[in-house]
Formats: structure tokens, C-alpha cells, sequence
């Protein structure tokens, strides 16, 4: 090894879902959304003002930051926008996480979490998830240097009660707790509420999923104001101009529009409730996700050949090659036209490994 590799920051980089460049391929991987975005963010994207594509968008992104202010109730001052829920948790990382005692996080989780303690170079400490894949809050009670966790949990779907959450904020005054809500809007209960009660509480969520605007990246934390005037800060010494100006309009419309997000939203609840029951009727286990993902197991054929197979016919799924989920798959909630024809090819399949 060249002597200038030994000051190279060396780190296990976050592997994210794969973006196949195959035609017709029903693409269940990413938990993207199956629906276009609200007609309102193409509108505004067309009435993009060149003039502006010039110039430096606005640091404080105060149109959409007041927006999602507006949405929720809540003053524009507690409010944090950054590029994907993604740039916004690494930021978190980096301003809160710098105790010598190791940030808490569960072992099955959002992937990114470890690699960003990695490059950050923050201590941290895994908790197990019990043998339901929930987590026990009183895992979260010792002594450490913050607590993050998805809600509900991502790869398994599985939210916590808000009774349980201010139990784990109650026990850990003295740290910033972290509540990752990438997939809140199909669940249905926020801990947005409780930032006004807990100054150390931070409540992370996306546009990416709900809203179907993945490809624009625009994440959000709300807190008390001086956790968000910490953020700003770390912001300001990375990169001032963090987000750019069509994400900034397309997630504006994109917040005023709530018609057009509650309907697809019901949208893809049904069809998740009604893909739970289809599954189980073709021999899957099925955790009771409230995110818009499944996330199950066959009692008899391995998550691996499923996941091949489903790949051999142009259906892409995701396998975690990781300790206790390593025969799950986790499938994206797609139109019902895309499902039906994964639960036909799945019955076939099946029958034909039966025989």
C-alpha cells in the first residue's frame, strides 16, 4: 500500500437499491412510489423561471421550509430542510452524535446509520430487536451518546407507540433522540407533536416516499429552535446551498397539494393491506408492516431463490444477505396491476418447486 493510503478515511460505503437499466421491469426495490407526484409539482416545474437556474437558490430554502410549517402548524424556525431525508440525518450525525459514549441504534435497521458512525467516526452500539422484530424501549434506557431509530422500522415495517417513545425521550434527557420518519405518512402516527414538548427530540421525514418525489431529494427535520439553529450551523460550514430551486418548488406544491397526497396514499395502504393477506394465502410470513413495503418469508422456499426467480422474471425485490433477516425479502408496495402479477408469478412458482 502506497504510504499516502495510510491518511486515507477508509470506510464501508452504504449499498444502496439497485436502479436497473432494464425495459419493463416491474421494480419493487426501492419503496419508491408507485404514482406520479401531484400534478401541482410537473405544473410548477414547468413554470420554472430560467432567470433563477442562474443564480444561487435561496440557503435557507424559506418557501419550503414554510410550507412544511404551514402543513404541520408549527413555526418555520423549527423547521431544517436538506437533500433527501439522507443529507439531513448525516447532518444530524455530524452536529449531535460527538460524545465518547456510543449512539444507540437497533441491529436490524436502516443500513446508512452504522456506515455514517463509521465515517464520522462516532462510537455506537447496536440493540437487538426482540424476536418480533419490535423494539424494546427499555434497551434504550442506559447511559450513551444519543438514540436514532426508525418509526416505523425500516426493514420491518413495524412502528412503536408514542407511549413507548416518550418513555425512551423521558430516560434520556441529557442526549438528542432522533425519530426517523421516512415512512410515517403510512403509518399514521407522527411524533411530530412531541418536538414542542422535548427539546431534544428531532423528527426526521421525506418527500421521497409519500409524496413521490425520490429523484428531487428534499428531507426535513423539526425540533426546538436551537436544535435547529445547531443544524443550520453545521449546514453553513458544509455547504450553504445544499438545496436546489425546482426541489425547492416541486416540494412546495408538492406540500400544498394534500388532496392529491391523501388519495394516493389510501391508495397504497390498500393495496398493502390486501398484499399482506395475498401473501399469507401463498404460504409467506408477514410482518404487520405500516410502512409501504412488506416485509416476509416463506415457510418453505428460501428468500434467495424467491429473489432470484422474482429477478429471472423481471420483477426486482430486496434481499439483505444479513444475520436473522437473510431469508426475508422486502417488496415494495406497487400499483395492484404490478402486485397481482407478482402473486401470479409467485403461485406459479411456487407450484412448480412443490412438484
Amino acid at each position: 500500500m502506497a504510504s499516502w493510503e495510510d491518511n486515507v478515511r477508509k470506510v464501508v460505503p452504504y449499498t444502496p437499491g439497485e436502479q436497473p437499466k432494464i425495459a419493463n421491469i416491474i421494480k419493487l426495490n426501492t419503496n419508491e412510489n408507485p404514482y406520479p407526484p401531484s400534478p401541482a409539482v410537473l405544473k410548477a416545474l414547468r413554470e420554472t423561471d430560467g432567470d433563477y437556474l442562474r443564480r444561487y437558490p435561496d440557503p435557507k430554502s424559506q418557501d419550503l421550509t414554510e410550507a412544511f410549517a404551514r402543513l404541520h402548524g408549527i413555526s418555520s424556525s423549527r423547521v431544517f430542510a436538506g437533500v433527501g431525508s439522507d443529507d439531513v440525518l448525516a447532518m444530524c450525525f455530524l452536529t449531535f452524535f460527538n460524545s465518547e459514549k456510543p449512539v444507540l441504534f437497533p441491529d436490524i435497521t436502516y443500513s446508512f446509520y452504522d456506515v455514517w458512525a463509521d465515517l464520522f467516526r462516532i462510537p455506537y452500539r447496536t440493540v437487538p430487536l426482540d424476536e418480533n422484530f419490535g423494539i424494546v424501549k427499555e434497551d434504550y434506557y442506559g447511559e450513551n451518546g444519543g438514540v436514532i431509530f426508525p418509526n416505523p422500522n425500516a426493514p420491518t415495517g413495524i412502528p412503536m407507540k408514542q407511549s413507548d417513545v416518550t418513555d425512551i425521550l423521558d430516560r434520556n434527557k441529557d442526549v438528542v433522540v432522533i425519530v426517523d420518519e421516512a415512512y410515517v405518512d403510512f403509518c399514521g402516527e407522527s411524533m411530530l407533536g412531541l418536538t414542542g414538548e422535548y427539546e431534544n427530540l428531532l423528527v426526521v421525514q421525506t418527500l421521497s416516499k409519500s409524496r413521490a418525489l425520490a429523484g428531487m431529494r428534499i428531507g426535513f427535520a423539526v425540533g426546538s429552535e436551537k436544535l435547529i439553529r445547531y443544524l443550520n450551523d453545521v449546514k453553513y460550514s458544509f455547504n450553504s446551498y445544499t438545496m436546489n430551486y425546482t426541489a425547492i418548488k416541486a416540494g412546495e406544491a408538492a406540500l400544498e397539494d394534500r388532496g392529491y397526497f391523501e388519495y394516493t396514499r389510501e391508495k397504497i395502504i390498500a393495496t398493502r393491506e390486501r398484499s399482506k393477506k395475498e401473501m399469507e394465502k401463498l404460504g409467506f410470513i408477514v410482518t404487520d408492516s405500516r410502512s409501504n413495503f412488506l416485509f416476509v418469508r416463506h415457510k418453505e422456499a428460501a428468500a434467495r431463490d424467491l429473489f432470484r426467480a422474482l429477478r429471472e422474471a423481471g420483477i426486482i425485490v430486496r434481499y439483505f444477505d444479513k444475520p436473522r433477516i437473510d431469508n426475508y425479502l422486502r417488496i415494495t408496495v406497487g400499483t395492484d396491476e404490478q402486485m397481482d402479477t407478482l402473486f401470479a408469478f409467485l403461485e406459479s412458482w411456487l407450484k412448480k418447486e412443490k412438484a
